[in-house]
């Protein structure tokens, strides 16, 4: 019975797997078009069966999920390029026209592309019900430098890398880097759903991945990076289709199967901001690198994922912390 249930546990993780697969190459190609043979082919399956497969395993049809992946992107990238016309938006997010993307896009968030751009405070958003979603999407970007009070910001330049030293009230000092990354190939344990403030479900991911890796001597700290990818925006994403990816960097031959997944973390400038925190502690970190930093940086988030780095192990730590560095991809203003 136990080797039944373990056989069907495997089985189990491979068909996850694939689907992962999948979804990276949507992810990664947004801007193309999409077959069903494409796809299917990619996650290794046949394309009679792959629709009913990819529902079981995402709660939607392949074609609802890339437009949903589509329409929050678009979403996003109006509020952190807002120089960017709405119709290249439109075009690098995957639409074949303005007019397809406009008539989507006010079908899933009850606002036209200009008016969703134009909201400037979080109440008018809340008035809302966006797609049928609760948000509060915008709050980030309307309310800089509501968190903190600086006392005193001291910049500098040191082998190419900018670095934001923030003197702030009860002696919470912060630094921010400015500075290019390489290309990183990473193995992941991938969680589709709720996360916010779950430590448990975290240690629980981890302790999965580590598994796999230390039996494949894939462990070689401080070289190996621990990571958490999030690659959906938590104010525009339903809470049940967030995903999230807890990763480590391998070496790019590195073979996976089953629930382990293998993606590239793009090479290019991020901004990483290095806090301690508990778990109840992460939201407050992000919303001031938003409302804070960012804003007075000369920088604007591109459409790279967001990331944690982790630094160190939080049951070594006194406070029992975690180290941490919260990475956006950016450019210039």
């Amino acid at each position: 019975m136990k080797a039944e249930l373990a056989r069907r546990k495997k089985m189990a993780e491979q068909y996850r797997g694939r689907i992962n697969t999948a979804v990276d190459y949507i992810e990664r190609n947004l801007k193309q078009d999409f077959s069903l043979d494409q796809i299917a082919a990619v996650a290794g399956f046949s394309k009679y069966h792959f629709h009913r497969i990819f529902y079981t395993f995402t709660g939607e049809s392949l074609f609802q999920f890339i437009q949903r992946l589509r329409l929050e992107k678009a979403a996003t990238l109006l509020l952190t390029d807002l120089g960017k016309p709405v119709t290249e938006i439109a075009l690098e997010c995957g639409f074949s026209s303005s007019s397809s993307f406009a008539k989507s896009f006010r079908h899933y968030f009850d606002f036209s592309a200009s008016q969703w751009r134009n909201l400037k405070s979080a109440s008018c958003l809340q008035e809302s019900n966006l797609g049928k979603k609760d948000s509060n999407q915008g709050q980030v970007l309307s309310n800089p430098g509501k968190d903190s009070i600086t006392e005193n910001v001291y910049i500098e330049y040191v082998n190419n890398t900018q670095i934001w030293r923030y003197e702030l009230m009860e002696n919470h000092n912060r630094v921010v880097e400015v500075k290019d990354l390489p290309e990183t190939t990473l193995a992941y344990v991938r969680y589709v759903g709720p996360y916010k403030g779950d430590g448990k479900l975290f240690e629980g991911l981890f302790s999965k991945l580590f598994q796999w890796a230390g039996s494949r001597d894939l462990l070689r700290f401080p070289e190996t990076k621990t990571i958490i990818i999030y690659h959906d925006n938590p104010d525009i994403t339903d809470e049940a289709k967030l995903r999230v990816s807890v990763s480590i960097s391998v070496p790019p031959d590195t073979a996976v199967d089953g629930e382990i997944g293998k993606m590239i973390l793009p090479a290019g400038k991020y901004a990483l901001a290095r806090f301690e925190l508990d778990d109840q502690e992460y939201q407050e970190a992000w919303d001031w690198v938003y409302r804070t930093w960012l804003p007075e940086s000369g920088y604007q988030p591109d459409d790279r994922p967001f990331f944690e780095m982790y630094h160190n192990d939080p049951k070594t730590h006194p406070e029992g912390k975690s180290i941490v560095d919260i990475c956006i991809g950016v450019k210039p203003l």
